[in-house]
């Protein structure tokens, strides 16, 4: 994958994460190009398997949430959060658009449910929900998911939303390096191996009345032997990405491919990125 002179000037031009930053037009996939970057990685050890572009800037779109179910699951960790706390939905939860499960002001759900709604459904009105539970005020949760980037030293990420919509007028846009994600995807499995539930799930009834039955948007779950994980993210400037995890024996491998130019060329690239990362993981020592 190349960088030319449009992408010199486009990522010189967003200070807000240096040079590693790039416009809202400029981070549409080039044509030719499969992706934007990958980086496939030991989970145990933290050992790059295979990169290609793996420092190059672009938007995670709504595989950010992984961010979110992290901070979540550190909270109830911490005994901050329980999974069982009944969340009220707010009118602004209940106005966002995109993948939802159409939450109502005047419905109650426990954290859990909305978890189970954030990584099957990918549903934004529930990570609007979810982070006025835990910070307050969605402002307050973007704060805590840009100073645990920095703590995990995700130096290339810059969250500016709880749910990876493309930014509105005046907004600026969520970004992300391959390389950097890889990073957050291994402290979530390796600290938290309890968020698997979540992104494993591949249907689950959210509400019987009227019912709604969540459906994953990834399509490796099931595919891919061993898959169980973990985020799927899409709007046009961003392209199609995908954090993947799969699991054979005692070795675990992440891929992420970043900017995808179609959800089959992501898909495929993800499986042989795995693929890719079993063989070269034989060679790593066990720790």
């Amino acid at each position: 994958m190349r960088i030319g002179g449009g992408w010199a000037a486009a990522l010189a031009a967003v200070a807000a994460v240096a040079a590693r930053t790039t416009s809202l037009a400029a981070a549409e996939t080039r044509s030719g190009d499969p992706y934007r970057g990958a980086v496939a990685i030991d989970a145990a050890s933290g050992t790059v398997l295979f990169e290609d572009n793996a420092d190059a800037a672009g938007y995670p779109a709504s595989m950010l949430k992984i961010m979110d179910l992290l901070i979540i699951l550190e909270k109830v960790k911490q005994g901050a959060v329980r999974l069982e706390d009944t969340v009220t939905i707010t009118k602004e939860a209940s106005s966002m658009g995109g993948s939802q499960v159409y939450l109502d002001p005047r419905e109650r759900f426990t954290v859990e449910q909305l978890l189970y709604a954030l990584m099957v459904q990918s549903a934004n009105d529930a990570a609007v929900a979810l982070a006025i539970h835990v910070a307050g005020t969605k402002e307050g949760f973007v704060g805590l998911m840009n100073e645990r980037a920095r703590q995990l030293g995700m130096s290339s990420t810059t969250f500016h939303s709880v749910h990876g919509l493309p930014p509105g007028e005046g907004q600026e846009a969520d970004m992300t390096t391959p390389r950097d994600f890889a990073v957050l995807c291994r402290e979530l499995v390796l600290k938290h191996p309890e968020a698997l539930a979540y992104t494993s799930t591949r249907e689950r009834t959210f509400r019987e009345n009227p019912p709604f039955v969540m459906r994953t948007h990834n399509h490796l779950l099931g595919e891919y032997e061993g898959c169980d994980g973990l985020k799927t993210g899409y709007f046009r400037a961003a392209g199609y990405s995908i954090a993947a995890t799969a699991s054979r024996g005692d070795r675990r491998v992440i891929a992420v491919v970043l900017g995808s130019v179609s959800r089959e060329t992501r898909d495929a690239k993800a499986k042989e990125l795995l693929a890719k990362g079993f063989l070269a993981a034989a060679s790593v020592p066990k720790l």
